[in-house]
């Protein structure tokens, strides 16, 4: 046993009141070798309010853990580095303890990538190195991907990568990574405040989100719930105005979203996506026989001129939203296909509407074979 490390731990438990009997049995658990008792009580330890003053989590770890952390779960270790290190104050210090933290860890795929996403933090929120950030994001996302399972990891790494998309203004690389993100994450970890955070950002993201048409997801996921009774609840009326092509509903919400600097700023950005969305919503609410309409039909259903209606369907075949081909000649679109989507509960009772309709059809035509069958057969 380290006499340094008995010292320390001597020292603490006459130091500290609050954490007396802790200080204690980590000296036991240390005398006795229990590594992973040790552990797992350190793990609580480092989140105590005394300790994140001044470098208390440094000498922590200088003084006590550094004495037995290549017998330590390379993922702990990796924590409570990356609890000390926050105590380091310049970044250049900072990014090489992690570095050489992260040689010690090296046998581990889920502790390499912990330290990465830790260096990340330190570029991109204490050195300001944005485009460090964005080069560890670029190479870590493939070792991400091939963990072998879905973990806390997965949820620091998108936090990591969604925080860098925010400040880069990247709306779409954003919406997809906090999403990502709230996948991984209970939302009862979550503060309430944050919670209003996410759900305004993500609301914002996925309205201004260059090639972000799929609404259901977010719709779907209960972080909006947090909106409810702020001045952003509007916000969720507005995803939802989106998702279905409600342009009226647009329209009478722009007192409030006009209020919103980067709303404002891109309003006819916004106007054509939502025009897309309701040229795809009037495809998919129409029977699959019934999907050639006339110019005339998409101007009213997207209150667009019609001069401009050819204009529109171009952008959506495009951009894979839609298929089908236009006829200039009789002014007519005929969609064949429409982009699949996470849908909302009036379009799945739509979607049930349609499914009992076929169902109907293939039963007439079944029974029309059966009495015809014998026309049929000897024709």
């Amino acid at each position: 046993m380290s006499s340094k490390a008995l010292k320390y731990l001597a020292d603490q438990q006459s130091s500290s009141k609050e954490l007396s009997e802790t200080w204690t049995k980590l000296e036991e658990y240390y005398n006795k070798k229990l590594w992973h008792q040790t552990t797992l009580l350190l793990l609580e330890v480092i989140k105590h309010p005394s300790l994140q003053k001044n470098d208390e989590l440094l000498k922590l770890y200088r003084n006590f853990v550094a004495d037995f952390e290549n017998k330590m779960n390379h993922i702990s270790l990796v924590e409570i580095c990356g609890a000390a290190v926050k105590q380091i104050k310049d970044p250049a210090e900072a990014i090489a303890f992690i570095e050489k933290v992260e040689t010690k860890v090296k046998a581990t795929p889920e502790a390499v990538v912990l330290c990465k996403v830790v260096l990340g933090n330190i570029r991109l929120y204490s050195g300001n190195d944005a485009a460090g950030t964005k080069k560890l994001i670029e190479d870590v996302e493939p070792m991400v991907d091939d963990l072998a399972r879905v973990s806390f990891i997965h949820g620091r790494f998108y936090l990591l990568a969604s925080g860098y998309y925010k400040q880069a203004g990247m709306h779409a690389q954003y919406f997809r990574t906090a999403l990502r993100f709230l996948g991984c994450t209970e939302l009862d970890e979550l503060e309430p405040v944050q919670k209003q955070e996410y759900a305004f950002y993500l609301a914002l993201a996925a309205l201004l989100g260059e090639g972000i048409y799929n609404f259901g997801e977010l719709l779907a996921h209960p972080i909006l719930q947090s909106l409810e009774g702020t001045s952003h609840a509007w916000l969720v009326e507005l995803l939802l105005a989106f998702n279905t092509g409600d342009i009226a509903t647009m329209e009478r919400l722009r007192p409030q979203w006009e209020q919103q600097a980067d709303l404002k700023a891109r309003q006819l950005e916004l106007r054509q996506k939502i025009s897309l969305l309701a040229l795809m919503e009037m495809t998919f609410r129409r029977p699959a026989l019934s999907r050639c309409v006339t110019f005339a039909e998409v101007a009213a259903e997207t209150r667009l001129p019609e001069e401009e209606v050819e204009l529109l369907v171009m952008k959506a075949l495009a951009q894979n939203l839609v298929r089908g081909h236009i006829d200039q000649v009789d002014r007519t679109v005929n969609l064949v296909w429409v982009q699949p989507r996470v849908l909302d509960k009036n379009q799945l009772s739509s979607m049930i509407e349609r499914l009992d309709v076929w169902c109907r059809d293939v039963q007439s035509m079944e029974m029309l074979l059966e009495n015809k069958a014998h026309d049929i057969l000897t024709y």
